[in-house]
């Protein structure tokens, strides 16, 4: 880029905007879908690693190490490694392996098991007050998990919501390198291969904004939750 002008530049990417809205789109879709699946799921695994814990509702002790060693080795699998690794159940259950419907495949797994270990930290700060005072005026433990713990973590988990998208957006960046699309995609194939800075610090810079934009709404939904 240092041989262009910013002029140069600009009229550059402005000949390359119908590719940017794609990948833009293609963007959206990963993190949509995967930020989705892995906050139900997640929730979900979550939910269970807190309740089958020591002192908890429905205290497991096998059931807890399982789980817990099944997040840990999970969440060890470098991004990268795990969608290489994916490829075959993402062409049995997609019916492709490139495309940003398959790498959402392989982002929501990455993030479930993250999400579940932030869902297990939130349920730890509700106070254990709390729930024993819902559990003595008989509410089933089905009641206090969806009208207790999860409501009085919700402003927790909004912020958790929060740094899984920004988390998952940086992943699919890097699900461009093997064909998932995106603005990572295309970073790579100009920015990298045809040698066009400008795209890449263009790129970054929509990234940047994104992670902004996500950033402050998640701060300003979970101000608006906590009743603190």
């Amino acid at each position: 880029m240092a041989d262009l002008t910013f002029a140069q530049a600009v009229q550059n990417i402005t000949a390359m905007r119908g590719e940017i809205v794609q990948a833009l789109w293609e963007t959206f879709i990963m993190v949509g879908l995967s930020t989705t699946f892995a906050t139900v799921f997640g929730t979900a695994l979550g939910v269970l690693l807190f309740v089958t814990a020591n002192r908890q509702l429905h205290y497991s002790r096998k059931l807890n190490f399982v789980l817990d060693n099944i997040v840990n080795l999970m969440r060890a699998f470098p991004f990268v490694i795990l969608m290489i690794a994916m490829i075959p159940a993402t062409r049995a259950i997609v019916g492709s392996t490139i495309g940003p419907v398959a790498a959402s495949l392989v982002l929501s797994v990455s993030g479930l098991f993250y999400f579940a270990r932030l869902v297990e930290q939130n349920l730890r700060e509700v106070p254990r007050g709390v729930i024993e005072a819902a559990s003595s005026m008989g509410a089933t433990p089905l009641a206090i998990i969806r009208k207790v713990l999860l409501n009085e973590a919700r402003a927790g988990m909004v912020s958790s919501i929060t740094v899984l998208a920004i988390g998952l957006l940086s992943y699919s960046a890097a699900a461009g390198m093997i064909g998932g699309g995106g603005l990572g995609d295309l970073a790579i194939r100009y920015g990298y291969y045809r040698y066009q800075t400008e795209v890449i610090i263009f790129i970054v810079a929509i990234l940047v904004l994104l992670v902004i934009l996500m950033q402050t709404t998640g701060n300003f939904i979970a101000r608006k939750l906590d009743k603190r």
